[in-house]
């Protein structure tokens, strides 16, 4: 990876950057603008201005920054550094014409280029402030001007007066904006900014905007800019955890050399305000600093050492001075990184004392925090101090107390230091009661539960070069069965083998609970058509074995397998009373991983075939038992993805979108975050926007490289790609495509086209491809794809067009949805009007708007080109009514969703046909080629709300609302929130209220 020392990505500030561009738009439209910008330091305060600097188009924009001098500092920074660039670009004459009567001597407090200033007092005071106001009305009117004057929290007196001034005064028929920055955590409670601030907010034209930091999927974003690539998951949770999502830090931390230590370059700015305080309040920040982040008052209370008076007296400033905040019934250090500094400012000797002293006092009295922190931080303290044995312990205590949390990542984390550790302490398996091999399988299997695949991978392959097959097969069988279902999640090699492998290696008979959970674990992973059978029986045999020696949880899993398994190849609805009893059992067990797969099974099984509304209601609920279970970024990811599908077949798109966004905050393991690209990239295809798509696809594939992945991954990715390729005009590429998915490399039929569930929407994607799409483009003999035909030739597109029919002759038609997908099959084979109205009332009953706006679309064009029929405009008044009643409703269903692609095909084929659709959902020059949800933002945004407003009234989150304003603001073709609103008033788009 390449590394930058920031990021070339500007990330997560989409909604801010359109809030001052709002306020530039309303400065252009005739309204006063102020907008205050305050964050911590480091938070991206500069970044975004300069952000917005580039992007102000036309304007001119002035800096001014105040400097680090205190509250009693040089007057007028800011103003003396715009004037002297002013005096610079333009000439001090230049300069002198534009002042008020010509008179510069009031500029001459600010420079000497404008002489002597005139007297003292507040008449002089006055005239300055009246001059600099004059020079910037003056400014406006040549050009819209912005007006920046950045850290105003070291701004002096003089300057915070003149800010107010020409807050309060700034003409609102000018283009003028003023934006003012400043630190919000120097704030402390009587510094002189804090009522100037309260004062400006309360005037009318004045906008505060807080800074916040970025989360834990934008310092993603970040640090993949910054590296030139996706860094680790361990990584990612180090830095975020160590920056919380402070930009600045991010950037700090992934330049410097290492994890150990804070940064040399943020040290100074981290340790500033601390060094201004007391000693004495240095000296209980270095104690608290040794107890993290945050710090229970009665357990700082013990380990101080010190009575309640003291304590107050000594906690008082720092929290005066915004290095500690209260946090309940405790402290915490206003960020991470402060206690960092301070806790690497210790003395080895001391930072040993006081983690020992920490781990004593709670090792007297455990209740000073809940059991599970309490043993976290107790092992935290022991491994702190150096002292290997008790940090062992207490590790192996604080695995057990997380699991019971369900606390994954920290059960790791603790299992993980007792591997560190186990070779230091020459008894370690006394001490645990366990062995060495033990402690890796519990570790396996945590990482697998925890989302580490990759980890639980490499712990199997470890532990499998301890054991010999030979003289201890079942302890083999267990660890291949662990590397067999990671590396079936993770989409690599070999899974299948691996199960196997342990079956063989663990007899029949007796019955036992390892051989029924390997049986059960072989049969979910086996899904070919060619070994269905083989996949059946071995549940059936788990599953009679699970019952005749009592092991619930596996009893649930295969239940759950076979009702898939038996649902998935049923040709209608099959009882699936299986998935409750499932629940059941697992409920009884406390086996809330096959609580989870229930969910993610029957909502799948739902979905194909075509229950969207129930599967949407199943996976809903098994995201928030995910979240109750601890397994949000998992299991809970992977319902996420069940939830999303749905919702995208019911048109329903601004709510899967939220899903995902909401899914992949939680950093997924890769395949999940794949497959949950997948449906955004499905819905911003849908909607036009090639350039997200393509970016989506390049992430996801990058991906799914990495492994060896299914039908219900693979298919979808390709047809994806498919429809991707053709918006772009890529027609040989996607026909290369369509014939390399029909042939593998030894000319058979590709195996993974028998799958109906996921091989119809291929079929359907392709065949209009090679019937509709391309053949528009060019003529079919010309083209041929890369891919070899059944002669060994390249294949024509006649030829894709024969085998694709072939494949689907032979394809099994489950269920209603992939009814609806053979009757669209049939449609482009016939391109009949019947069968197209058949194939759209399919979809209509299935509740799935774009695809049976699509439907409609594909028969309006059947009505008005039957085989040998006449022109468009020849054809009788009934056929055309029948026709524009399709075309309507195909409209204002695409309208509704967004399809910009599917209108602009809409509209092409009404015009072609002279027929005008009337009625709402008609005229785009009445919508000005906006959606139905993009009208509705517009509308808002007429009324002066900000997205957040907006998200609120619509329901939808700040980050679709801020995708809505750019989609808008381009078909406008406005600069600004204001341009944009200002065109909706003139065209009377909005009745008045």
């Amino acid at each position: 990876m390449s590394t930058n020392t920031v990021s070339p990505l500007f990330v997560g500030r989409a909604d801010e950057l359109a809030l001052l561009e709002g306020a530039l738009g309303r400065a252009r439209d005739g309204a006063a603008s102020t907008v205050l910008v305050g964050g911590e330091a480091g938070v991206g305060k500069t970044r975004l201005i300069r952000e917005f600097a580039e992007r102000a188009e036309g304007a001119r924009v002035l800096v001014g920054g105040c400097l680090e001098l205190g509250t009693d500092g040089l007057p007028f920074a800011p103003f003396t550094a715009v004037l002297r660039r002013l005096v610079r670009d333009l000439g001090r004459d230049a300069i002198v014409e534009l002042l008020p009567g010509g008179s510069t001597r009031g500029l001459g407090r600010l420079l000497p280029e404008f002489g002597e200033p005139e007297g003292d007092g507040p008449e002089a005071r006055a005239r300055l402030f009246e001059q600099v106001l004059g020079l910037l009305e003056r400014l406006a009117e040549q050009r819209e001007t912005v007006l920046i004057v950045e850290d105003a929290h070291w701004a002096d007196r003089s300057t915070r007066d003149l800010l107010s001034f020409l807050v309060r005064y700034q003409r609102s028929d000018l283009p003028l904006l003023i934006v003012v920055t400043y630190r919000a955590d120097e704030l402390h409670r009587t510094h002189p900014l804090r009522p100037l601030l309260a004062e400006l907010g309360r005037v009318d034209w004045v906008t505060r905007l807080e800074l916040r930091r970025l989360s834990r999927r934008e310092v993603v974003e970040q640090a993949t800019s910054i590296l030139g690539g996706l860094p680790g998951r361990f990584d990612v949770d180090d830095v975020y955890s160590r920056s919380e999502g402070n930009p600045l830090f991010v950037e700090a931390l992934l330049s410097g050399d290492g994890h150990d230590a804070v940064p040399e370059s943020l040290r100074d700015l981290l340790l500033a305000s601390v060094e201004r305080l007391p000693e004495e309040t240095q000296e209980l920040l270095r104690v608290a600093s040794a107890g993290g982040a945050r710090i229970e008052h009665a357990l700082l209370t013990a380990v101080a050492g010190l009575d309640e008076g003291s304590l107050s007296r000594a906690l008082r400033p720092a929290v005066a001075g915004n290095v500690l905040v209260v946090d309940g019934e405790g402290y915490s250090f206003r960020h991470a990184l402060i206690r960092e500094a301070v806790h690497d400012d210790l003395l080895p000797g001391e930072r040993t004392r006081l983690h020992t002293r920490f781990a004593r006092t709670l090792e007297d009295n455990p209740l000073l925090l809940p059991a599970t922190r309490a043993a976290i931080e107790l092992a935290h303290h022991w491994h702190a101090a150096h002292d290997v044995r008790p940090a062992l312990v207490s590790a192996w205590r604080a695995a057990a107390a997380a699991r019971r949390a369900t606390a994954f990542d920290e059960q790791l984390r603790m299992l993980s230091r007792v591997l560190e550790l186990w070779d230091q302490v020459p008894d370690a398996a006394e001490l645990v009661e366990t062995d060495h091999l033990e402690v890796l399988d519990t570790v396996i299997l945590v990482a697998h539960l925890a989302g580490e695949f990759e980890r639980a991978i490499s712990l199997s392959r470890a532990a499998l070069r301890l054991v010999d097959a030979e003289r201890d097969p079942i302890t083999t069988a267990g660890l291949l069965r662990r590397r067999g279902l990671a590396a079936y999640d993770l989409g690599r090699a070999g899974y299948v083998d691996d199960l196997r492998t342990a079956a063989r290696l663990v007899p029949a008979s007796p019955p036992s609970a390892l051989r029924a959970k390997i049986l059960e674990a072989l049969a979910r992973m086996l899904n070919t058509p060619d070994v269905w059978a083989e996949k059946e029986a071995h549940a059936e045999e788990a599953l009679r074995i699970a019952r005749q020696i009592g092991d619930a949880k596996t009893e649930a899993q295969s239940l759950i397998t076979l009702t898939w398994s038996r649902g998935h190849r049923a040709v209608g609805d099959q009882d699936l009373s299986g998935y409750a009893e499932a629940r059941t059992i697992a409920g009884g067990a406390r086996a809330y991983t096959a609580l989870m797969r229930a969910a993610i099974s029957e909502s799948d099984t739902l979905e194909g075939w075509g229950r969207h509304e129930a599967a949407t209601e199943v996976a809903r609920r098994g995201i928030a038992e995910a979240e109750e279970y601890g397994v949000s970024r998992t299991s809970g990811a992977f319902l996420a993805i069940n939830l999303a599908e749905p919702l995208v077949s019911l048109g329903r798109w601004d709510e899967a979108l939220e899903v995902i966004e909401h899914a992949l905050d939680l950093a997924p393991p890769p395949p999940y975050r794949a497959s949950l690209m997948g449906f955004s990239l499905d819905i911003l295809l849908a909607c036009g926007d090639l350039e997200g798509a393509e970016a989506l696809f390049h992430e996801s594939r990058g991906i799914l490289a990495q492994g060896t992945y299914r039908d219900q991954t693979l298919l979808p990715n390709l047809r994806r790609e498919l429809e991707l390729r053709l918006a772009q005009g890529d027609d040989a590429r996607a026909l290369e495509l369509i014939a390399a998915a029909l042939r593998e490399r030894n000319g058979h039929v590709n195996p993974r086209l028998a799958s109906p569930r996921y091989g119809w929407p291929f079929l359907v994607s392709a065949l209009h491809a090679t019937t509709v799409t391309l053949p528009t483009r060019t003529s079919p003999s010309s083209v041929t794809a890369g891919a070899p035909g059944p002669a060994g030739e390249p294949a024509t597109l006649e030829e894709v067009v024969r085998e694709l029919r072939d494949v689907a002759a032979k394809l099994e038609i489950r269920g209603d949805l992939q009814r609806a997908q053979s009757l669209t099959f049939a449609a482009l084979t016939a391109h009949d009007l019947a069968t197209w109205d058949t194939a759209t009332q399919a979809w209509e009953e299935l509740g799935q708007p774009y695809a049976r706006a699509q439907a409609l679309l594909a028969a309006a064009e059947a009505a008005l080109a039957p085989p040998g029929g006449r022109e468009p405009e020849g054809q009788p008044s009934a056929v055309r009514e029948s026709v524009a009643q399709r075309l309507s409703t195909a409209r204002a269903l695409a309208e509704r969703l967004g399809a910009v692609p599917l209108l602009t095909e809409i509209d092409a084929l009404a015009r072609r046909a002279r027929i005008s659709l009337t009625g709402e959902a008609l005229a785009e020059e009445t919508r000005l080629g906006l959606t139905a949800r993009e009208f509705e933002v517009l509308k808002l945004v007429t009324r002066g709300m900000s997205n957040r407003e907006i998200a609120g009234e619509l329901f939808i989150s700040v980050k679709t609302v801020s995708v809505h304003v750019s989609n808008i603001l381009g078909k406008l073709g406005a600069s600004s929130r204001g341009e944009a609103a200002a065109t909706a008033h003139r065209l009377h788009l909005f009745a008045t209220p």
